[in-house]
């Protein structure tokens, strides 16, 4: 899947409080690991998103080989604002 680095950390961003401890929590992961997988970086362990950041609109793209995290924070983030009304 490919997404632009800005909409990368959006996603990040409009994550509720508590959100990347308890992603780490279900993937079994690092909070950092979570936190650099939004940041399209690598974690001591390996890369978590293979990343381009080609110059362009939103500041690039990133390539996610596995959005399982970026789906689940999705998840999340519509549950939060379904609460939230």
């Amino acid at each position: 899947m490919n997404v632009t680095f800005e909409e990368l950390r959006r996603v990040k961003h409009a994550l509720p409080s508590g959100s990347i401890s308890k992603l780490a929590s279900e993937f079994n992961m690092e909070e950092e690991a979570v936190r650099n997988y939004f940041g399209a970086g690598h974690y001591k362990n390996g890369p978590l998103a293979e990343f381009h950041l080609e110059s362009g609109y939103g500041g690039g793209v990133v390539h996610l080989e596995d959005t399982t995290i970026f789906d689940r924070a999705l998840e999340i983030i519509e549950a939060h604002k379904v609460v939230q009304q």
